[in-house]
């Protein structure tokens, strides 16, 4: 149905007029018109599905449930399906050539919070759905789901060369380290075919990543011999370690490092322990620590400067304390690569000419999301949202109002067929 197009894009490099021309064959289409019309008529079942998967809680780890959910859903749908070893539900169309290239269509499974039970997610007064992760990433798997829905049923691009690979994804959020993306680029037996990437992250248009953010992440714990807050006063005391370097931290060695280096960074000390009661000298003390930047140097820099203060900490505390010693372990509980989309690359044509014609006004930005994987190895990936509109994200608040849902739909039909349809190696 789409053949036309393919004789298009065989022309497209960085110039607009080729994906223009690309673009209108594809709009053409009288399946991608009819899909346009019944994704707008279908929101009530989109709707529907955004609402039965997330009451299933997903938190990273534990997305079996929201799994199994997910794959009979794509098989209800006409899609062959499995679920990888690392966790991922993989779904294609019947009789796709097992040679043949694909182009990666991924949300990820798991959230931050998850519903306690069914009712945490509900709609609101405003007709908003809320609760634990129905932005992120509730409105991404239903994108993914309204697609697999509509690429069947309309024949959506049929006749090209690369074939649609559906993916529901685990292990991106916190400490899952973007597990389930690792796996699907490297030892899953279908990385060599996967030829480019487009990522569903939440609800908004108005943003596209194409540079993936770095971060690394540690838990530290210092650990010392404990005692009674009176008659063991002065032995070295893990909290009081770790207080100092964390203020170590933040008030010297990291603007040391940032003057070192450039770009955007950010720091947290997200989670912080330690100690059983209020008059005991804690025998250990445990903080766990976000590091991202736009610049690999920087972002070095910044889990060097951590090192020296624990360092700097310990020895003063040491110093300081009339009886026993603390010690600490610093352990590398995450790292997210960064990589970038070269400005050459045929997909920003892509999006750009998409939203051009759709009236989306977005800007690029660097995030740290399931693209960063495939960016890192030099592989073409953007990640977006699917449309709506949400907020509070990882808070119990959270919220998605489908209003422009569609048209973020519209959008990632016309983002797909392109990509496609480009010819070549990726």
């Amino acid at each position: 149905m789409l053949g036309p197009i393919r004789n298009a894009v065989d022309r497209i490099r960085p110039s607009q007029p080729p994906v223009g021309a690309a673009l209108r064959e594809l709009l053409a289409s009288g399946g991608v018109q009819a899909a346009f019309q019944f994704l707008s008529a279908e929101r009530r079942w989109i709707d529907d599905q955004h609402l039965q998967l997330c009451r299933l809680p997903a938190p990273t780890f534990f997305e079996q449930r929201r799994a199994e959910w997910m794959q009979s859903a794509l098989s209800a749908l006409g899609w062959t399906t499995q679920i990888d070893r690392a966790g991922n539900v993989l779904a294609q169309l019947p009789g796709t050539p097992a040679s043949a290239p694909l182009v990666a269509l991924t949300a990820h499974l798991d959230t931050v919070l998850a519903p306690q039970v069914p009712e945490d997610v509900r709609i609101d007064e405003r007709q908003r759905m809320t609760g634990p992760g129905v932005a992120d990433n509730g409105a991404g798997l239903a994108g993914l789901l309204a697609v697999a829905r509509a690429v069947p049923a309309f024949k959506l691009f049929a006749g090209l060369d690369s074939q649609l690979l559906l993916v529901a994804n685990v292990g991106e959020e916190g400490e899952g380290n973007l597990n389930g993306m690792r796996y699907l680029c490297r030892p899953s037996p279908l990385a060599s075919r996967i030829r480019s990437f487009l990522v569903l992250d939440g609800p908004s248009t108005d943003r596209i990543t194409a540079e993936a953010l770095g971060s690394r992440r540690y838990e530290i714990v210092v650990s010392g011999p404990g005692g009674h807050s009176w008659s063991d006063f002065g032995t070295a005391n893990p909290v009081h370690a770790l207080s100092r370097a964390v203020t170590l931290f933040v008030d010297i060695q990291a603007p040391r490092a940032v003057s070192s280096g450039s770009g955007r960074f950010s720091f947290n000390f997200g989670v912080i322990d330690g100690g059983t009661t209020v008059n005991s000298i804690p025998a250990s003390a445990r903080v766990k620590v976000d590091l991202r930047s736009e610049d690999p140097a920087l972002l070095d820099a910044l889990a060097q400067a951590l090192a020296q203060a624990l360092d700097e900490a310990l020895l003063v505390e040491n110093e300081h304390a009339t009886a026993g010693k603390v010690t600490a372990r610093r352990k590398e509980t995450g790292s997210r690569p960064w990589g970038a989309l070269p400005a050459s690359s045929p997909l920003l044509d892509y999006v750009r000419a998409v939203d051009s014609e759709l009236g989306i006004r977005s800007t690029m930005d660097c995030a740290s999301t399931d693209a960063n994987v495939p960016l890192s190895l030099g592989l073409p990936a953007l990640s977006t949202g699917a449309g709506g509109e949400g907020g509070g994200a990882h808070t119990t608040a959270e919220w998605y109002s489908p209003e422009g849902r569609a048209l973020g739909l519209r959008r990632i039909i016309l983002l797909l067929g392109l990509m496609l349809a480009e010819p070549g190696a990726r």
